[in-house]
């Protein structure tokens, strides 16, 4: 008899149902997020049946936590069942749309009672358990997020910081709008600290704005710099009433540590990524390909994972990232666009990835105009480019070889 486990995560507790393989409910709980229950979840596993050799399949609605972390040290099979495909199995048993926890749970191991592949059926594949991801490569997953998320704070930050400027000191904004970084970089950060209004700047000696700059590590054009913020400081312009003045400027202060901050964060993750994403055996296939460094390679590597059974095509890997087109067709009607349902982090990766890849291969460039002549708008050909590179990295990571542009975009005699 095959035995299913269904879990309901939740913050605080979690709803655990146990059924056999014609539906009948075996055994139900409910946990915490503690030792304690986590071992009386084992106990209740072990009870029902489960062995090393044949361990009880989970159904859970989330892939992430410390509830999924004990589950995959042994070598059950975890389902990350979406939430929304839970909601319309429930539907499928009852018009009511009542709701519980241990009824989510019950919905989730007859999911996998009855669409997911056993030791006993594998006529089922309709959902695939998690990927047998090492622990290097779920380190390097976790670190990439936090720096992709990082940096999205930063951004963040820095446009508060700037729509703040526009409205009393506009000034700096245009002292450092046409430098990489503009208001994150560290001369503008630094030279903001010791004149966050516009009294305090127009007062500051040639000798401040200079050491300043160095303190940021500039090493050319020091001066030139220099002397230009301070013509800039010190042009009329309009200005708040002194005492808003002094007000935004402290508003400001605290905004610009929280920069400092959140700059320092990504400066951080950024070199723990780097140096996790090399320890893997695939980052050189991965830092072959045109247009991808440690920080797009890690972030690439970590959703993908290092797992090569987990796409066993390269369409399947393409549908995951949302490049591959989903096709709608219902009497006459057929549409073919872009997937919403898609791993976005992937996605937004893959589209920088497309984008630098323009200047480091002839071929991507080629392929590119050659879709825009085509029709195409800027992110469709960028999108089409994305799918293609992202096939050729899923064959390369298969064959453990490198990028070759010439197989990759082969001349046109050469392709006929």
């Amino acid at each position: 008899m095959d035995v299913f486990c269904g879990i309901d995560w939740a913050e605080g507790h979690h709803g655990v149902t146990l059924v056999d393989d014609t539906g009948t409910l075996l055994a139900k709980c409910r946990i915490n997020d503690d030792l304690d229950c986590y071992r009386l979840l084992l106990d209740l596993l072990v009870g029902h049946g489960d062995t090393v050799e044949t361990p009880i399949p989970v159904a859970i609605r989330t892939s992430r936590g410390l509830l999924n972390a004990m589950l995959r040290q042994s070598p059950r099979k975890i389902y990350a069942v979406n939430p929304m495909a839970a909601s319309r199995y429930r539907d499928r048993h009852g018009a009511s749309r009542k709701k519980s926890d241990p009824g989510d749970a019950l919905v989730l191991a007859n999911i996998i009672r009855t669409d997911a592949p056993t030791h006993r059926r594998t006529d089922a594949p309709m959902h695939r358990p998690l990927p047998a991801d090492t622990d290097l490569v779920q380190a390097v997953a976790v670190l990439a997020r936090a720096q992709q998320d990082a940096v999205w704070n930063r951004q963040q930050v820095a446009n508060q910081l700037r729509s703040l400027l526009r409205e009393y000191f506009p000034a700096v904004i245009v002292a450092f709008r046409d430098k990489p970084g503009t208001l994150t970089r560290p001369d503008a950060r630094r030279i903001l600290a010791v004149a966050p209004t516009p009294a305090l700047a127009a007062g500051l000696q040639m000798w401040k704005p200079t050491a300043m700059l160095r303190r940021a590590g500039r090493r050319r054009g020091i001066e030139t710099d220099a002397e230009r913020i301070q013509q800039l400081f010190r042009e009329e312009a309009p200005r708040q009433l002194p005492l808003v003045e002094d007000a935004m400027g402290t508003q400001a202060r605290a905004l610009l540590l929280q920069l400092d901050a959140a700059c320092e964060a990504v400066d951080d993750l950024a070199r723990a990524t780097e140096e996790a994403f090399r320890a893997r055996p695939d980052a050189a296939i991965t830092l072959s390909f045109p247009g991808i460094g440690t920080q797009a390679g890690a972030r690439i590597l970590g959703e993908i994972g290092d797992d090569r059974s987990r796409f066993a095509t390269d369409g399947g890997l393409k549908a995951y990232a949302g490049s591959a087109p989903i096709t709608q067709a219902s009497g006459k009607r057929h549409y073919g666009g872009r997937r919403f349902v898609k791993n976005n982090q992937l996605n937004h990766v893959g589209h920088l990835w497309a984008f630098a890849s323009l200047s480091g291969s002839a071929g991507a460039d080629s392929h590119y105009r050659r879709r825009r002549a085509g029709g195409d708008w800027h992110m469709q050909a960028l999108r089409h480019l994305f799918n293609r590179m992202l096939g050729r990295l899923h064959h390369c990571l298969l064959a453990r070889a490198p990028f070759d542009e010439a197989v990759a975009f082969p001349p046109p005699a050469a392709a006929g």
